[in-house]
């Protein structure tokens, strides 16, 4: 399964903001971008001029970033969300926020998405019963994602940890039996990533 295995603190460099890609740390002193505030490499302090082009995909590589999904799997759900009835944008951000790893860190069963996905690909996670290891997995409206297995106490301490974090509504939480429950699709206006998606639109549409 391909997946990102660098640095997770250089992609929040490199795009000037914090992605909130490690959990805690990312609130604390020891953020890498707190630290050095410009971009990685040799030239990560060079003022640069960016084109209409360079803006476009930017864009693309933050909303990548922010949900942990490489190229190809990106382009294909960039593919769904046109042949959807509705903004192609706002498709492609509901799509992403679908993703069982998404719904799992949005809960807050997990500390990041970047350990959601660690926890769903050892089975910690079923929907409506049957156990799913697929961070990509695709929720629908009536899903019940619920924990499993003997991550039950690290999961409960998540959950302690992320109870100033809102749940989102478009799901129901049962905290005390460490289940989720999908109402529906979230609206472009509950989902907030800075996230321009007409300009990832405009580059596809290139």
């Amino acid at each position: 399964m391909a997946r990102y295995t660098g640095a997770v603190c250089r992609q929040c460099r490199r795009e000037g903001q914090k992605l909130f890609l490690k959990g805690e740390r990312c609130y604390s002193d020891k953020c890498a971008l707190a630290r050095r505030s410009f971009a990685p490499g040799q030239h990560g302090q060079a003022r640069k001029k960016s084109s209409e082009y360079g803006i476009q995909m930017r864009a693309k590589q933050k909303a990548k970033r922010y949900y942990g999904v490489l190229e190809s799997q990106f382009a294909k759900y960039f593919d769904m969300a046109e042949n959807r009835a509705g903004m192609a944008g706002e498709n492609l951000l509901k799509i992403l926020e679908s993703r069982l790893d998404n719904v799992v860190y949005r809960a807050g069963f997990g500390m990041s998405r970047r350990q959601a996905r660690q926890l769903v690909l050892h089975r910690h996670f079923t929907v409506n019963g049957e156990r799913v290891n697929i961070p990509s997995y695709l929720v629908k409206p009536g899903d019940v994602v619920a924990v499993h297995g003997s991550a039950c106490d690290k999961i409960k301490e998540n959950v302690e940890l992320n109870s100033a974090r809102p749940t989102p509504m478009w799901m129901s939480m049962d905290k005390d039996n460490l289940k989720a429950t999908i109402n529906r699709l979230p609206e472009r206006s509950e989902i907030d990533l800075d996230v321009e998606e007409q300009l990832i639109v405009e580059l596809y549409s290139k």
